[in-house]
């Protein structure tokens, strides 16, 4: 159904590349002279902005894929290389992760406003099929992306994700180790995943073609719901579906900017943070918040393979939907039956994405088993019922009749609503399985909050005398080099107080000429030296408990909020849980527990640690640390500085973050302002 081309070329050039291979002419038909309905609302722009979060994805995973190692015991450290040492790596790594989150909500509302308006009923199925197949192919895309950073809940969502398909009858096990390419989730798994991580994308393009084929050829569904009769329905391509879907990108824009300049982290997993180790299992394994509701689904049967088809069946019976709808009106405004179960669809979506980040226990069971069935009955029960039964309201003659305003509070409850899912769903993947008589660490308050934040350089100098003289004795910052501390953004040290620093140490280097080792001072391209030559002498020397690496610990611990503050954290920016529980830790340290309350031998009571016993002893007390300020000697001043000082480690580059998140949100106000402005001008004549 593309619009007929009057496109002539002037350029002789031009011409002859025309007449061997019309491009032009074709993309002039599809793309500027395609007659669009005039009734379009605002949610019909997801189709485009997918389209540009497809092609960022694209191009941010190929960037990045240039620095990664695809081998098990480098994956973490080459991701954590990027964000630190590769130009602008953390914006690329934040545009990317967060990227997948906003290609998730976008298809979920692009998906929604077929479901409600009727866009896969006739002429439309293979359209909508070939919908559902992109959908298959983003999950599988994303659920390999996510295994990829090799951290806590990649590893261990990979393996439980993985080892479902063992429940398959004869074969799964099969499929399984060829997934896994041995007996466990391993190096094989993250080469295998990497590969089809980075080739999916391209299929899904190729999908996206043919989607974008069979829309041409049925022409766009419209809030109306009915055909294109007369020229007056419809107006070209360009300038103003472009220019509409133009100012609905740059405020999507915004949204996703506000993701990568100032909550990066908000819609991940902690855990994420602190790298794989197949001998530790974590509390609660989630995985990403766009797979939560078909989660749930799969934990709510209790027969493992009937999960498992649930789970796909829950996906697959959207490819049906054009057969199990029968009803000849398409969009569910003149439906009053159809849109009342349509929201109750929604909240049951929302509902079982909530319960997917909950424990598997109690009243969360029972809850997502009520909502499976109500998901499964509104495809194979409420849907054909309603074909038969319901009596629609008149629909316009024509889509000139349609008033644009009848539809537009549809579309705006629905990002509303997707939006508010979407911070419930990010929140409760978040959740830390702690003990319920565990109180939540205070909340301080620290100059790098806000989006105005920037570090105290003199707290930070604090932090790191306070982590060289305490903390070093026994944690490693594998991460951080003598040089960062002389960075822009960081303590404030100049290249030569860093070289001193350095300067200080012994390293082992070598061999020399005659195949020796020898030890030699410092330099300032040195990492911070490890406490102990292996994880097996650290846990010798600490009762048995290796002490972790500091270099994440800010972004790798934190804490459930609890409902509704998680959703105020989004807006109020958030991103202090890490250094809280670090400072909660530090100061929590009791002498004795409270009565009734009994810890393992060799353990120490901390009020704020999750079950209370803790294998560190106390490792600060007043007047350990002597600051060259003038500052307070004391426990809760040395917490603070130490927290600060990890935090930093941890985000090295939040100041320029901020500094550029500023610059890019004005910018991207100023464009939808003047696009806003455009679109109407645009648009005066049309209406």
């Amino acid at each position: 159904m593309s619009g007929p081309s009057d496109f002539q070329p002037q350029n002789s050039v031009l011409k002859w590349i025309e007449r061997r291979l019309p491009i032009f002419g074709l993309v002039h038909s599809s793309f500027v002279a395609y007659p669009t309905p005039r009734n379009l609302n605002y949610w019909w722009t997801f189709g485009g902005i997918l389209s540009f979060m497809l092609a960022i994805q694209i191009v941010t995973g190929v960037i990045l894929a240039m620095h990664y190692t695809p081998e098990a015991t480098m994956a973490f450290n080459s991701v954590e290389g990027i964000v630190r040492d590769v130009n602008y790596g953390w914006l690329l790594r934040y545009l990317h992760s967060n990227g997948a989150s906003m290609f998730f909500i976008a298809v979920y509302i692009h998906m929604f406003r077929g479901l409600y308006y009727g866009s896969y009923k006739e002429p439309r199925e293979i359209l909508w099929i070939l919908g559902v197949i992109i959908y298959l192919l983003m999950m599988a895309t994303g659920f390999m992306g996510y295994v990829l950073p090799w951290g806590q809940m990649s590893f261990w969502g990979a393996t439980v994700i993985t080892n479902l398909f063992s429940a398959i009858p004869y074969v799964g096990e099969s499929i399984v180790t060829l997934l896994w390419g041995g007996y466990s989730v391993g190096n094989p798994t993250l080469n295998r995943f990497f590969s089809l991580h980075y080739l999916l994308p391209f299929v899904i393009a190729g999908v996206v073609v043919l989607h974008v084929w069979a829309l041409h050829v049925a022409g766009q569904n419209n809030p109306a719901g009915v055909e294109p009769k007369t020229e007056k329905d419809t107006v070209r391509f360009t300038p103003y579906a472009t220019i509409k879907d133009a100012f609905g990108l740059s405020c999507f824009m915004l949204f996703y900017a506000w993701f990568v300049f100032y909550i990066p982290n908000y819609l991940g997993d902690p855990d994420n943070y602190v790298v794989a180790n197949p001998g530790v299992t974590p509390a609660h394994i989630v995985p990403e918040w766009y797979y939560l509701p078909f989660y749930a689904i799969l934990r709510s049967i209790p027969n493992k393979l009937f999960g498992v088809v649930a789970m796909f069946g829950a996906i697959l019976v959207l490819a049906f939907l054009p057969w199990l709808d029968s009803a000849k009106t398409r969009s569910s405004r003149y439906r009053p039956l159809a849109k009342q179960f349509f929201w109750i669809f929604v909240v049951v979506c929302l509902g079982l994405g909530y319960l997917g980040a909950q424990p598997p226990e109690g009243i969360y069971v029972i809850a997502g088993r009520i909502l499976t069935v109500c998901y499964f009955a509104y495809f194979l029960i409420v849907l054909p019922l309603l074909s038969r039964i319901e009596r629609p309201r008149t629909v316009p003659n024509s889509i000139a009749d349609d008033v644009l305003a009848k539809g537009r509070y549809v579309a705006s409850i629905a990002v509303a609503a997707a939006v508010a899912g979407l911070l419930m769903l990010g929140g409760g993947s978040q959740a830390q399985a702690q003990e319920h008589d565990t109180p939540n660490p205070p909340s301080l308050t620290w100059s790098f909050a806000g989006p105005f934040g920037k570090f105290d350089e003199a707290q930070l100098q604090r932090g790191y005398k306070v982590y060289k003289e305490v903390c070093s004795a026994c944690h490693s910052m594998n991460l951080l080099h003598y040089r960062n501390l002389a960075d822009p953004g960081g303590p404030g040290f100049s290249i030569a107080q860093a070289t001193a620093l350095a300067s200080e140490i012994k390293v082992q280097d070598g061999p020399n000429d005659a195949g020796d080792m020898f030890e030699r001072p410092g330099r300032i391209a040195d990492k911070f030296p490890a406490p102990f030559p292996n994880e097996n002498a650290a846990r010798a020397a600490n009762g048995g408990a290796a002490p972790p690496d500091l270099s994440l610990m800010a972004k790798a611990r934190g804490y459930e909020r609890g409902f509704p503050q998680f959703i105020f954290d989004a807006f109020a920016q958030f991103q202090e849980k890490g250094p809280n529980y670090i400072h909660a830790i530090l100061t929590g340290f009791e002498d004795k527990p409270p009565a009734g309350v009994t810890i393992p031998d060799g353990s120490y009571y901390n009020k704020y640690f999750p079950g209370h016993a803790i294998k560190m002893p106390k490792p600060l007390s007043d007047g350990q640390v002597t600051f060259d300020d003038g500052s307070p000697a004391t426990v809760d001043q040395y917490a603070t500085d130490v927290s600060a000082f990890l935090m930093w480690a941890a985000e090295p580059k939040l100041e320029e973050r901020k500094r550029i998140g500023l610059q890019v949100m004005i910018f991207l106000i100023i464009f939808a302002g003047l696009l806003y402005f455009t679109k109407k001008k645009v648009w005066a004549n049309a209406h």
